[in-house]
C-alpha cells in the first residue's frame, strides 16, 4: 500500500529533480507492479511537472490509503503496520510542504536582494 505512494513520489521527484537513474527507476517502476499504469493519484505523481503538482498528487494518494486503512478488518494482522504506514507517509507529506515553503521563500527573498542591491547600486 504506503510502498506505493513512496514509490510514486520518488519516481514523480526524479522527474521534477532531473535524475536520470534507471536503476532506481526500474526499481521504483516493481514496487508499485501493476498501479504504475492505472490512471489515478499515482500515476499522476510519477508524472508531475512540478512540485505544487507532487505535492497535490501525493496529498490524494493519501487520502486513497487512508481510505483503504479504514476499509480493512480490525482483525487484519496487518493493521498496525497499515497505521504505521499512514504516520510514515503524513510525516512525507508535511516534508515535502516545508521544502516547498522553503523554495518559495527562498524565490521571493532573490527577488528582494535584487531589489536591494539595485537601491545600493541604481541601474
Amino acid at each position: 500500500m504506503a510502498c506505493h505512494e513512496i514509490a510514486a513520489l520518488r519516481l514523480g521527484m526524479m522527474e521534477v529533480l532531473g535524475i536520470d537513474d534507471p536503476g532506481e527507476k526500474q526499481h521504483e517502476l516493481e514496487e508499485l507492479g501493476t498501479a504504475a499504469n492505472e490512471a489515478g493519484p499515482l500515476k499522476s505523481l510519477m508524472e508531475s511537472g512540478n512540485l505544487e503538482q507532487m505535492l497535490r498528487f501525493y496529498s490524494i494518494s493519501l487520502s486513497d490509503l487512508q481510505e483503504k486503512v479504514a476499509k480493512t478488518p480490525a482483525d487484519d494482522a496487518k493493521l498496525p503496520y497499515y497505521k504505521t504506514l499512514l504516520v510514515l507517509t503524513k510525516k512525507v507529506e508535511q516534508d515535502l510542504q516545508t521544502q516547498l515553503d522553503n523554495l518559495k521563500r527562498l524565490y521571493q527573498d532573490l527577488d528582494e536582494i535584487h531589489h536591494y542591491v539595485h537601491e545600493i547600486y541604481p541601474a
